[in-house]
């Protein structure tokens, strides 16, 4: 369906490449997950396959030909869904909806179905004369969606688009987007809610610095990962404990009380847990498992998600 190879792009000269040789392929059909911090490179990423921006190096296709070629073939095969609000604030939902259809050379009797299947999907039926601006978060999301779909794309890129929102809200957005994919669509699907992807995704990549860390299907990227120790303490770990635990895992994390320890084999967690209490140190919690995409990500770029 859409394959990128060695993707660049940068916005300055003198900046660092937003995009730097990004390679992934994305089944059709399927819901993938692209994944990393804000300014690695997600937004850019889509941009490019939106046609937003022109790569400057490597190549894009879609359905088996150049991108520009497909876009001009079946202009309204790709739809973005932007994290910022893509619509006009004082007009009523139903007049935004009547209006990004037009432009998207949709009229007459389909654009009144089309207008009316969008209404159905977001379930904005009771805010359609309402002027958009006056929506809750939520609702300003579920007609950005709404907004996207009046083409009925087959790819749909969508950037963050719980970004702001209420719980519920947000349950409803993730809820559309697995329909959407039972539907047949195919979805990109940016976050930094790591939790959301796992839950959404059957095929994941994790982008920093505008380089792809790792892609494959959620079992692939995490086939391979190592165990993982979390320990939170009831004081922080003392000077010389922590130095020689920094010597013998190269991997360790703390943050005051916190502690983070991969790579622990499981007949290691005795000894561990008697210097820690040798030192006088008592953990209030204790955890031990697989890693999942979030300390993944953690591990891959020695930082938080979300710094």
């Amino acid at each position: 369906m859409l394959r990128a190879r060695d993707l660049a792009y940068r916005y300055r000269p003198e900046q660092a490449p937003a995009l730097d040789g990004v390679s992934l392929e994305v089944a059709a059909g399927s819901l993938f997950g692209l994944l990393g911090p804000n300014g690695a490179g997600k937004t850019t990423l889509i941009s490019l396959v939106a046609g937003l921006l022109a790569p400057q190096g490597g190549s894009l296709e879609y359905d088996g030909r150049p991108l520009a070629e497909a876009r001009r073939a079946q202009p309204n095969a790709i739809a973005l869904v932007p994290q910022d609000y893509a619509f006009y604030p004082t007009l009523t939902v139903t007049e935004n909806l009547a209006f990004f259809a037009g432009v998207q050379g949709i009229a007459g009797t389909l654009a009144r179905s089309r207008v009316a299947e969008a209404l159905a999907f977001g379930q904005l039926e009771n805010y359609a004369r309402r002027q958009a601006g006056e929506l809750s978060g939520g609702l300003k999301r579920r007609l950005n969606l709404a907004i996207g779909l009046l083409a009925d794309p087959q790819l749909l890129l969508l950037d963050e688009p719980t970004v702001g929102v209420d719980p519920q809200s947000r349950h409803f957005l993730l809820d559309a987007i697995r329909r959407l994919r039972d539907a047949g669509k195919t979805v990109i699907y940016t976050s930094h809610y790591m939790d959301e992807v796992e839950a959404l995704c059957e095929h994941v990549a994790i982008v920093d610095h505008g380089r792809v860390l790792v892609q494959g299907t959620l079992a692939e990227v995490l086939r391979d990962t190592e165990p993982v120790l979390t320990l939170r303490l009831d004081r922080a770990l003392p000077a010389g404990l922590a130095a020689d635990w920094q010597m013998r895992h190269p991997g360790l994390a703390m943050n005051a009380e916190d502690i983070r320890l991969p790579g622990v084999p499981a007949d290691a967690l005795p000894g561990l847990l008697a210097e820690l209490a040798a030192a006088g140190c008592t953990p209030h919690s204790l955890g031990y498992g697989e890693q999942n995409l979030e300390q993944l990500f953690m591990r891959l770029t020695k930082r938080s998600l979300r710094d």
